[in-house]
């Protein structure tokens, strides 16, 4: 295996029944190579683990341990999404295997091609922090590369029955309003009140509807190192087709500012500020221009995602709370979910974008 400092050593990846994946993959016509596999160190969700699938390098991509809420951690949908889309664009890694039966890890997975590169995770690399002109060129990056997904012809990759656009937003502020209340914290159902009845006063039509990957961010991006442009976008097992100004709102989410409040650096998912990234509002600028897609009723957008952005940490930390996982990586999210719902509440209110 490379040695390659994204990597948990042996003894820190999460085990998996290696033997019962080599045993299956044989039986599938694939071979499993004799090496110990070791988990990637990045993300708080699915586990991906670094593998030799047929002589090559692979990732194999499972969903988090414990019980998952309805709906989330899609491998098929995932893969499905990934045997297709490489067709249209070349910074998709491809879907090489989809292993269909929980019984033989105890969930679905599936096996993706690997595409080495520069991952930037919570921290920038100590040569190219606070230098303008690499965030100048990272917020670019993102942004066309956003755009470029929010316009592939879904029809022409397969893709077009993926989702329902119809409905979209209703059923995104119905959907997270739900899953905001089975995860509050103690205390706060008056911010979660306060948001979602926003949310219902002020909603607006679907836009016309595109692929959203859902999650998409720096640290979802592989880059090539020399000029950071896309060498892969990962994690699809949210990918639907919907109105993009939400995607697009969701990767404004991490996008934070210096005076942005402390909940919102602590959750550690893109340094914007270390890496001198514009700003969010000439992000949107930015993004209006490239897309060619009308952001007046944009402040609806960026409340609902900031809400979905909170119900997640708040979901994760459940997880602590419940004894789902003991990862100390989780005990602060609670935490952190209700302080990104205050700064959604004072998103809305005008106090702050």
């Amino acid at each position: 295996m490379p040695n390659d400092p994204g990597l948990r050593s042996a003894a820190e990846s999460v085990p998996l029944d290696w033997e019962a994946v080599r045993s299956y993959l044989a039986a599938n016509g694939h071979r499993l190579d004799a090496d110990i596999p070791r988990q990637f160190a990045g993300g708080l969700a699915n586990l991906n683990y670094l593998i030799h699938f047929d002589g090559q390098p692979a990732v194999l991509r499972r969903p988090p341990m414990g019980e998952l809420p309805a709906g989330a951690y899609d491998m098929a949908r995932e893969f499905r999404i990934l045997s297709r889309l490489p067709d249209a664009l070349p910074f998709i890694a491809r879907g090489l295997h989809l292993c269909d039966d929980p019984s033989i890890i105890g969930q679905r997975f599936q096996i993706i091609e690997y595409r080495p590169g520069l991952v930037i995770r919570e921290r920038m690399p100590a040569d190219l922090a606070h230098r303008p002109e690499v965030g100048a060129r990272l917020s670019k990056v993102m942004l066309e590369t956003i755009a470029a997904i929010h316009a592939v012809d879904t029809k022409a990759v397969g893709l077009d029955d993926l989702g329902r656009p119809e409905g979209f937003l209703a059923r995104a502020v119905s959907g997270w309003s739900k899953r905001g209340l089975a995860a509050k914290e103690d205390g706060t159902g008056a911010l979660h009140h306060d948001i979602g009845t926003w949310l219902e006063r002020n909603i607006v039509p679907d836009g016309p509807p595109g692929l959203l990957h859902n999650d998409f961010k720096l640290n979802n991006m592989i880059l090539d190192p020399d000029d950071f442009s896309p060498r892969a976008v990962v994690d699809w097992d949210q990918g639907t087709r919907g109105d993009p100004l939400f995607d697009f709102a969701t990767l404004l989410t991490y996008w934070i500012h210096a005076g942005d409040p402390q909940p919102m650096h602590d959750m550690e998912q893109m340094p914007a500020v270390e890496a001198c990234l514009c700003s969010r509002q000439e992000a949107v600028a930015e993004y209006a221009r490239i897309s060619g897609r009308d952001v007046s009723d944009f402040l609806f957008y960026r409340v609902l995602a900031m809400y979905k952005l909170a119900v997640i940490f708040l979901q994760l930390g459940l997880r602590y709370r419940t004894g789902a996982t003991t990862e100390p990586r989780y005990a602060p999210l609670t935490g952190i979910g209700t302080g990104i719902l205050e700064f959604t509440r004072e998103i809305a209110q005008g106090r702050a974008f």
